[in-house]
C-alpha cells in the first residue's frame, strides 16, 4: 500500500445533513461541532474502505470548500472578484473571488496537520491522504492584485511568504508520519484557457513565463519533505456546483508540469472535452503516474465501463499503460452543498465503476 496507485479520488465528500446544521447552528459550541465532525469523518472512511480505495481522505469534512482549509487558517488574507467567471453550458453564472494578501501572511494555525493527525488514528486500511490548494492558487486569478504593495512590494516578496508557509506546514505534516500529499491546482489548468492567457496578457504578464514561475515554487514548497512522502496535483478548471471557469487541453503547460514539476502523481481532469485530447500525455515520463479523471462528479449519470475502457486505450496512444490509472475529475463536494444533484448512492456507485474497471484494465 504505497502511492501511486491504479485508483485515485480526489478527496472531498458530500456532507451529511447534520454536520452542514451542526456547521450552521448558532447554539452549538466548537467542542461540539468538533464531536459531530469527526463522527461524520469516522464514517466517511469506513465508507471508503468499504469500496477498497488504497488513499483515504476525511472528506474535507472540517473546511467550507476545498480552498478554504488554507485561506482560514493563515490570518492576512482578504477576498478580491478576479477576471473568470463561473459557467456552465447555458449561462454565466458569477465571478470568482480570489485570496488576496492584505497584510504579512502568517499561519494563526496548523492548516491540515492537526486534521491528518485525527485522520491518521481512524484509518484501518488504505493509506491517509491530506489535501490542501496548492500555492500559485494563492497568486494566479489576480496576478498584479494578489497582494497589496504595502503588504509586500513585488510579486516575488510574497511567493517568498507563501513557500514559507507551506514549508512550515508540510513540516508538521511530517512530524505527524503523513506519507501521502496532494495539492489541489486550479491555476495551471485555468492557464491554459486562450481567455484566461490574453487576460494574463491585459494585466502585463507573460502566461508561460507565470506557468515556469509556479512549477518553481511548487518544487520550492515541497523541497523539504520526507523520502516517505508522495507528493500528488490535481488540477481542476473550476467546479462549483457543476460549472467551471476555463477550458482548454493541457498542451501549454504539458512539458512544464510533467517534466519540471515535482510531483510524483498527477490527477486531471479529463472528463469532458473541454480538458482537450491525450496528445499532452505524451510528456509523461517514467516513474509518474497519471490519473485520468474521466468519471464525472458534475452529474449522477454513471458512466459505461465499456466507454471508460475505450478512453483508457486511447489515452495509452499517448502515454505507456502503466503510467496511468483511472478516478473522478474532481471531489465530490468542493463546496459544502454539494456539487450539483449527486447522492452518496451515486458516489459510491462512480466510485464502484472506478474500482471495477481499473481491476479489468490493471489487474
Amino acid at each position: 500500500m504505497t502511492p501511486p496507485f491504479r485508483v485515485e479520488h480526489v478527496g472531498s465528500f458530500i456532507r451529511p445533513q447534520r454536520l452542514l446544521d451542526a456547521v450552521r447552528s448558532k447554539k452549538l459550541s466548537q467542542d461540539e461541532l468538533r464531536a459531530v465532525q469527526d463522527d461524520a469523518i469516522r464514517e466517511i472512511v469506513a465508507f471508503q474502505e468499504s469500496l477498497g480505495l488504497p488513499s483515504i481522505t476525511d472528506g474535507e469534512f472540517r473546511r467550507r470548500s476545498w480552498s478554504a482549509g488554507f485561506i482560514d487558517a493563515v490570518e492576512g488574507f482578504g477576498l478580491r472578484d478576479g477576471t473568470l467567471t463561473f459557467r456552465d453550458e447555458s449561462r454565466v453564472i458569477g465571478v470568482a473571488s480570489s485570496p488576496y494578501a492584505k497584510a504579512k501572511l502568517r499561519r494563526n494555525r496548523r492548516i491540515v496537520a492537526d486534521d491528518y493527525r485525527f485522520l491518521k488514528s481512524v484509518v484501518k486500511r488504505g493509506v491517509p491522504k491530506v489535501t490542501i490548494a496548492a500555492p500559485d492558487v494563492m497568486h494566479y486569478f489576480l496576478g498584479p492584485q494578489a497582494f497589496d504593495r504595502e503588504a509586500y512590494g513585488d510579486r516575488e516578496r510574497y511567493l517568498e511568504d507563501l513557500k514559507r508557509l507551506y514549508q512550515e506546514e508540510i513540516a508538521d505534516l511530517a512530524s505527524e508520519g503523513c506519507t501521502y500529499l496532494q495539492l489541489d491546482d486550479t491555476a495551471l489548468p485555468c492557464n491554459c484557457d486562450p481567455h484566461a492567457r490574453q487576460d494574463v496578457a491585459a494585466r502585463g504578464e507573460d502566461a508561460d513565463e507565470l506557468t515556469e514561475r509556479y512549477v518553481r515554487l511548487f518544487n520550492e514548497c515541497v523541497s523539504s519533505r520526507p523520502r516517505g512522502m508522495t507528493v500528488a496535483i490535481h488540477l481542476c478548471r473550476g467546479n462549483l456546483k457543476g460549472a467551471w471557469m476555463a477550458e482548454g487541453g493541457y498542451e501549454p503547460i504539458a512539458d512544464a508540469l510533467f517534466n519540471r514539476l515535482d510531483a510524483q502523481v498527477y490527477c486531471l481532469e479529463y472528463d469532458t472535452a473541454r480538458a482537450g485530447d491525450f496528445a499532452p500525455l505524451r510528456f509523461v515520463p517514467a516513474g509518474k503516474r497519471v490519473i485520468l479523471g474521466l468519471v464525472s462528479t458534475k452529474t449522477p449519470v454513471l458512466e459505461d465501463k465499456g466507454f471508460l475502457k475505450a478512453r483508457i486505450e486511447a489515452a495509452a496512444r499517448h502515454a505507456p499503460l502503466d503510467r496511468l490509472g483511472i478516478g473522478p475529475q474532481c471531489g465530490f463536494s468542493s463546496v459544502g452543498g454539494g456539487n450539483q444533484s449527486l447522492t452518496p448512492d451515486d458516489t459510491r456507485r462512480k466510485l464502484e465503476r472506478v474500482m471495477e474497471v481499473a481491476r479489468e484494465v490493471w489487474g
